[in-house]
């Protein structure tokens, strides 16, 4: 489940509250009061019978109701309500299509345990963890266009790909990046240097020889105190990194995976045989499985199984981990994703920007 947008635990949204039999007069007094926009009218059982908005008051006013009429009179009975984990972005375009800048959260019995307000929901959450970006890697796949250029610096849209993971995270609250170099390093740093023309914090470890895709969280001189985001430097995706990092966080996992659902046609009819004998017949099956993203939570303790300047890769490091009694999360991604690995994904990734 994706963590919601946790508003619910400053309690501000009683102050909102008032029960069915008040009147306009009430109202008004709960809107000044509370400063939340929104009356809750809410009855004894904590179900939520409705909502009024200064516009529904001001409606019912001109329509001649008098400040001693009943709510019930203005009340908004089909009111737009979410339940409990429902992610800020859903929140966020609810709120947009509706023109609304409140949305109540109410459980499965329909009892109000919470309120959405625009100004929470759309501010952005500073990410004090780090974002590692695997950027030592030679793109072999994509030479020769790599020859001289590191994969990570490659054009998408006229930006280096590591610009737009860089600019995803940084959207997403984040700050603080450390990028894996080896392979044409000084390129990179030239480039991007400390990150502050990003608004960002940059710094590196530096490969003497290639690491793998995990084995340079090994040259960390200091273990991060916070789960760390580590993402390959060629993968562009739209998945939300701070969702990521939250789910992880409830998952009690010592790392977690972000994994997409890929699908395969077979392009024949498949047979299934027991001995000489046909079983069954399948005229080009669909193969579901999840594939890894290539993009990681990983808890500092994970860094253990780590040996200095070893090569690694991230899944050869899961497996050791969860060979050691520690559990790996899945976080199924639904988002768009793109592994730039092939000349290809490279033309696809331009052409979609």
């Amino acid at each position: 489940m994706v963590r919601s947008v946790d508003v619910s635990s400053t309690e501000n949204w009683r102050r909102a509250i008032l029960h069915p039999q008040g009147t306009i007069k009430d109202a008004i007094n709960v809107l000044i009061s509370s400063s939340l926009r929104i009356v809750l009218v809410v009855g004894s059982n904590g179900i939520l019978e409705g909502t009024v908005s200064d516009g529904d008051i001001r409606r019912g006013l001109l329509r001649g109701l008098e400040l001693t009429s009943s709510i019930q009179e203005v009340l908004h009975r089909n009111a737009l309500v979410v339940t409990p984990g429902i992610n800020r972005e859903i929140v966020l375009n609810l709120m947009t299509a509706n023109k609304i800048q409140q949305i109540p959260i109410v459980n499965s019995d329909q009892r109000i345990i919470g309120l959405h307000l625009w100004d929470d929901v759309n501010a952005l959450i500073a990410r004090t963890n780090l974002m590692v970006i695997m950027a030592g890697g030679k793109g072999s796949r994509l030479l020769p266009q790599t020859e001289d250029c590191p994969k990570p610096l490659l054009p998408v849209a006229g930006r280096p790909i590591l610009e737009h993971i860089i600019m995803r995270g940084k959207a997403e609250g984040f700050t603080h990046f450390v990028i894996s170099v080896n392979y044409l390093a000084h390129m990179i740093e030239n480039y991007f240097g400390d990150g502050q023309w990003l608004g960002v914090d940059i710094q590196y470890l530096r490969e003497a020889s290639p690491l793998g895709t995990a084995g340079s969280l090994s040259l960390f001189q200091a273990i991060p105190s916070n789960p760390i985001i580590v993402t390959n430097g060629d993968v562009i995706t739209d998945i939300h990194y701070g969702e990521l990092l939250d789910f992880h966080n409830d998952q009690n996992a010592i790392a977690t995976m972000a994994v997409r659902l890929h699908e395969w046609q077979n392009p024949f009819g498949v047979v299934q045989l027991e001995g000489m004998e046909i079983k069954s017949y399948e005229e080009k099956p669909i193969v579901r499985s999840y594939i890894n993203a290539g993009v990681y939570v990983l808890d500092p303790s994970i860094l253990s199984f780590l040996e200095a300047g070893k090569p690694c890769d991230m899944p050869a490091l899961l497996e050791i981990a969860r060979q050691s009694a520690n559990r790996i999360a899945a976080y199924p991604a639904h988002e768009h994703w793109l592994d730039v690995g092939r000349p290809e994904d490279l033309r696809e990734a331009n052409s979609e920007k």
